[in-house]
C-alpha cells in the first residue's frame, strides 16, 4: 500500500488529501485557511486534520508532496522581492524585448562586458572587475540576484563566474538562466531567471514550514513538490528553482481532474482565491506547453502544462470603472482578503466599518485595511520611507488604509510594499458578496454587509451611487465574477482550438453576447457555446460555475473532492526530468557538442551524436535522481534541423538530443 499525501497551499486555503495510489482511492481530506503571516499554521493545521481523520500509523506515510499556487499568484499580482539583474554580453536594447523592461520594473540592472557567440566561443572579456564594483553598490539594496548571458546555453562560463563572484560578495541566491532552461533566446531566458530570483524567498518559507510541522507531528518521509508540468521535485531542489512550480497548482488540479473526474476530456477550469485556471485535458493527460508556462502576461521558459491563468478568483479585488455613462465592476488581477475573513479573525474591524458608514462623505479608503507579511521583520533592502511605514504596519496585525497612510507619500509606499509582498490588502471581494447573498457563511457576514454598503456608496464622476444597498452591488459582483470567467474560458477555447489568443475578450461582439445581454436582432442573431464539457474544480466551483456553464451552453462536470483537487493530483504525481544536449557544426568537419560546463568537438557527426545521445541520457537520469526519483527509465528524443540541397544531399545545422527521465517517487 502506497500511502501518500497532498498538500495544495493556495492564497486562500491550504488543502490536503491523503491516498492509497494503489487502490486509487481517496483516504481523507481537509481544509484550513492560509496563513500568510506563518504559513506554518496553515499547513499544520491541514495536516493534522488528516492524521485525526486516518486512524493508521504515521510511519506507514511514503511521501509527502506539496503543491502551491503561491509562485503563481506572486507572478500574476506582480510581487517578491528585489532583484539584481546582471546581464552579459547583451546590446542595449536587451530590456525592450520578451517584455523584460516591464517585469524588471524600478529592480537595478547591471550591464557587464563578455557573452559568447552562437558557436559557444568567447566573443569579449568577463569584466570581472566592473561586476565586483557594481556588485557592491546594490547589494544592500536587493534580495537575491538573477544573471543571464548572451548565448550562455552555448557556453555557460561567463554566466557560473557571475554567480561564483555574487556568491562570494553577498552571500545572497542567486539564479543562473542556462540552469533554469537550455532554450535560445536570451531575453526570455533573463525573463525567467529574474522571476525565479523574485520567488525564491516565497517558496524557501513554504517549504521550510512545511517541513517543519512534518517534523513536529511525527512525519518522517521525504517531501517532494509538484512542478508546471504536474511532476514532482525533491523539496531541497525546489528551494533554488522556484520557478518551476510556476503552474505547479493548477497542474496539480489538472491531475486530480483526472484521477477524480470520470471524464478523460474535456476543459478544466480550476477557481481559486486568487486566480482561475484553465486548460484542456485530453485522454486524461494535460497538453504541454510549446513555448513554456504563459503566467501573468509572461512568456517564461518554464516546461508546464498548457495552462491559461488569469488573476480571477474568489479573493479577487472588486474596483470599477466608468462603462458607457455606467459604473462597470471589474475583478483582480489582484487578490484581496476578504472583509468577511478578516472579520471573522478580528471582529473588531467592525466597529471600524460602521465608523467609516457613518460619515457623511464616503471616502476612497473606506473598507480598505493593510495586513503585514512579515514574519522575519522589516527587510533591509527597502527605501527609507518604505522601511519606516513597514515598521509602522508591523506593530498591528491590521491596520485601517485611511489610519497608515495619511499622505500620498505614505500611501505609494503602502502600494510599494503590497507590491513586494510584504503587506496584503484587505478589501470587499467576491467572496463578501456571496455572504451577502447567503450562498457562504463560513465567515464574519456582518464585516461582508458593512463592506458592501461602504462599496455601493462610492460616487462616479457624475455624483451617482455604485448601487443602491449591498445586495445589489453583491448582484453585481457575482455577474462580473460569472462575465469574466465565461470570458476567460472562451478564451481559452478559441486558442485550443487554433484560432489565436484573446478572440472573445477582444471582441466587443462576443464579449457582449458571454456578458449575458441578448445580440439577437431582427434580422441576425448569435449563439456561442463550448463543444466540450467543462470540468470545474476549486472550493468555489460549485457555487459559481452553474451560471457560468449556462452562460456558455456547456455540459458542467464538478466532481467529487473538486474541493480539494489540486491537493488530490499532488499525491498522484510521478517524478519527470529532461535534458537537452545540443550538437552543432560551426565550420565543415567540426561537429561540437555543447555540454552544461564544456564543449567537445568530433569530426563525425555520428561520434558526435553517439556521445550526446549518452549524455543525454546519463544527465537526465542524475536529474531524475537528484529530484527524488527511483524506478528511472529513459527515453531519446531527436530533434535534426538540416537543409534539402536536392540530389539527396541534406546541410546540417543542429541537432537537439532530449533524454526524458521518469521514475517514482522514492520513498
Amino acid at each position: 500500500m502506497a500511502l501518500i499525501i497532498g498538500l495544495d497551499t493556495g492564497g486562500t486555503f491550504t488543502d490536503a488529501a491523503l491516498l492509497d495510489t494503489e487502490k486509487k482511492q481517496v483516504l481523507a481530506t481537509a481544509k484550513s485557511l492560509t496563513t500568510r503571516h506563518d504559513l506554518a499554521v496553515g499547513v499544520g493545521d491541514a495536516l493534522s486534520q488528516i492524521l485525526q481523520q486516518w486512524d493508521g500509523e504515521v510511519s506507514d506515510l511514503s511521501l509527502v508532496s506539496l503543491s502551491t499556487t503561491l509562485a503563481t499568484n506572486a507572478v500574476v499580482e506582480g510581487i517578491g522581492g528585489v532583484v539584481g539583474l546582471v546581464l552579459i554580453g547583451f546590446d542595449d536594447d536587451v530590456l525592450e524585448r520578451a517584455n523584460l523592461k516591464t517585469a524588471l520594473g524600478a529592480d537595478p540592472v547591471l550591464a557587464i562586458t563578455g557573452g559568447h557567440k552562437t558557436d559557444g566561443r568567447p566573443q569579449a572579456p568577463f569584466d570581472a572587475a566592473g561586476l565586483k564594483q557594481k556588485i557592491e553598490d546594490i547589494a544592500p539594496h536587493v534580495a537575491s540576484f538573477a544573471v543571464a548571458s548572451h548565448f550562455a546555453t552555448r557556453n555557460p562560463e561567463h554566466e557560473h563566474l557571475a554567480r561564483d563572484i555574487i556568491t562570494e560578495q553577498t552571500g545572497k541566491p542567486v539564479t543562473c538562466s542556462s540552469e533554469l532552461s537550455s532554450g535560445l533566446g536570451g531575453p526570455k531566458r533573463a525573463l525567467t531567471a529574474l522571476l525565479n530570483a523574485r520567488l525564491i524567498s516565497l517558496l524557501e518559507r513554504l517549504i521550510s514550514a512545511t517541513d517543519d510541522r512534518m517534523k513536529s507531528l511525527g512525519v518522517e518521509c521525504p517531501l517532494m513538490v509538484v512542478k508546471g508540468d504536474g511532476s514532482l521535485l525533491n523539496a531541497s531542489v525546489a528551494r533554488m528553482r522556484p520557478i518551476e512550480t510556476v503552474l505547479s497548482g493548477p497542474a496539480a488540479s489538472l491531475a486530480g481532474a483526472a484521477f477524480l473526474a470520470a471524464e478523460p476530456d474535456g476543459l478544466v477550469a480550476d477557481i481559486g482565491g486568487t486566480t482561475t485556471d484553465i486548460a484542456l485535458l485530453e485522454n486524461g493527460m494535460p497538453r504541454l506547453s510549446d513555448t513554456g508556462a504563459y503566467v501573468g502576461g509572461w512568456q517564461t521558459m518554464v516546461e508546464a502544462a498548457r495552462i491559461r491563468t488569469c488573476g480571477l478568483g474568489g479573493d479577487s479585488e472588486v474596483s470599477w470603472h466608468d462603462h458607457e455613462g455606467r459604473p462597470a465592476l471589474k475583478l483582480g488581477p489582484r487578490r484581496a482578503v476578504p472583509l468577511s475573513l478578516i472579520g471573522a479573525e478580528y471582529p473588531e474591524i467592525t466597529e471600524v466599518l460602521e465608523h467609516q458608514l457613518a460619515q457623511p462623505i464616503a471616502l476612497p479608503s473606506d473598507g480598505v485595511f493593510i495586513l503585514p507579511v512579515m514574519p522575519d521583520g522589516v527587510p533591509e533592502w527597502l527605501t527609507r520611507s518604505e522601511h519606516k511605514l513597514a515598521e509602522q504596519a508591523l506593530q498591528k496585525p491590521w491596520s485601517a488604509l485611511a489610519d497608515l497612510a495619511t499622505t500620498q507619500v505614505a500611501l505609494g509606499a503602502v502600494s510599494r510594499l503590497m507590491s513586494k509582498g510584504l503587506l496584503l490588502r484587505a478589501s470587499f471581494t467576491p467572496t463578501d458578496a456571496v455572504h451577502i447573498a447567503g450562498a457562504f457563511a463560513r465567515f464574519n457576514t456582518r464585516a461582508a454587509q458593512l463592506g458592501g454598503q461602504l462599496l455601493a456608496r462610492q460616487k462616479t464622476p457624475l455624483g451617482k451611487h455604485l448601487a443602491s444597498d449591498e445586495h445589489e452591488i453583491a448582484a453585481a459582483c457575482l455577474d462580473a465574477l460569472v462575465r469574466q470567467s465565461a470570458i476567460a474560458i472562451m478564451d481559452a477555447a478559441f486558442a485550443e482550438d487554433g484560432k489565436g489568443e484573446n478572440i472573445a475578450s477582444s471582441s466587443p461582439l462576443l464579449s457582449e453576447q458571454l456578458s449575458g445581454n441578448n445580440t439577437q436582432t431582427a434580422t441576425s442573431f448569435l449563439s456561442l457555446g463550448l463543444q466540450t464539457k467543462l470540468i470545474a474544480l476549486g472550493a468555489s466551483s460549485s457555487t459559481h460555475y452553474p451560471r457560468i456553464a449556462e452562460r456558455i451552453q456547456a455540459e458542467l462536470v464538478n466532481p467529487p473532492h473538486a474541493d480539494v483537487a489540486g491537493a488530490v493530483g499532488a499525491a498522484a504525481g510521478a517524478v519527470r526530468q529532461r535534458h537537452l544536449i545540443l550538437v552543432t557544426q560551426p565550420s565543415e568537419g567540426c561537429f561540437r557538442v555543447h555540454l552544461p560546463h564544456k564543449m567537445l568537438d568530433f569530426t563525425e557527426k555520428e561520434e558526435a551524436f553517439i556521445h550526446a545521445r549518452e549524455q543525454a541520457e546519463t544527465l537526465a537520469r542524475e536529474r531524475a535522481e537528484k529530484a527524488g526519483a527511483t524506478d528511472i527509465t529513459v527515453s531519446l528524443e531527436e530533434l535534426i534541423d538540416d537543409i534539402d540541397l536536392g540530389n539527396d544531399k541534406r546541410l546540417f545545422l543542429q541537432a537537439r538530443i532530449i533524454g526524458q527521465a521518469t521514475g517514482l517517487p522514492a520513498a
